[in-house]
């Protein structure tokens, strides 16, 4: 029963994770925008997306009976191998993975073109990053809310008497 419904938010699940992992690659661009030889990085959404689904063992389909394998719950971990060294510290260490498996299942990363190169070998074009930046976040946030009305049909379902 879990798998089935597993099965039902992988796709988004995963779309989610892309999207996530581009954004912090726009980020980081728009944060070295200053920065001399910085080049200027990207992943293409629909080729990571097939990657990671391929990775998780399904395929990309229309119809909600895609057969995607479980993805990967998140994990945290702690250890005690960290010195406290001032009242309010906090021991151990911790690491958090994401739901979708590792970064590197969406694919390789590609580096800019620019379109007016800086005499320093920056790469970064600010407003083409900002654009691409707020596109990112408007289909992240539409996905989130494609996911989530998912999740409120699954349980209005579950829950209803009928």
């Amino acid at each position: 029963m879990l798998d089935r419904l597993d099965k039902e938010f992988a796709f988004g699940r995963e779309a989610l994770d892309v999207r996530a992992y581009r954004q912090e690659l726009l980020s980081s661009n728009i944060a070295n925008a200053d920065t001399p030889g910085y080049k200027a990085r990207d992943v293409n959404f629909s080729t990571a997306l097939a990657g990671a689904l391929k990775q998780q063992g399904g395929t990309a389909t229309a119809s909600n009976n895609s057969t995607l394998k479980m993805a990967q719950p998140v994990s945290v971990s702690y250890s005690g191998g960290m010195a406290v060294t001032a009242q309010g510290h906090m021991a151990g260490t911790s690491t958090m993975n994401a739901s979708g498996g590792s970064s590197d299942d969406y694919g390789k990363l590609a580096y800019r073109v620019p379109s007016q190169p800086s005499l320093d070998g920056n790469t970064v074009d600010l407003d083409a990053e900002r654009v691409q930046f707020a596109d990112n976040s408007v289909h992240f946030e539409a996905g989130m809310t494609v996911l989530s009305s998912q999740i409120k049909s699954m349980l209005s379902a579950i829950t209803s008497n009928g």
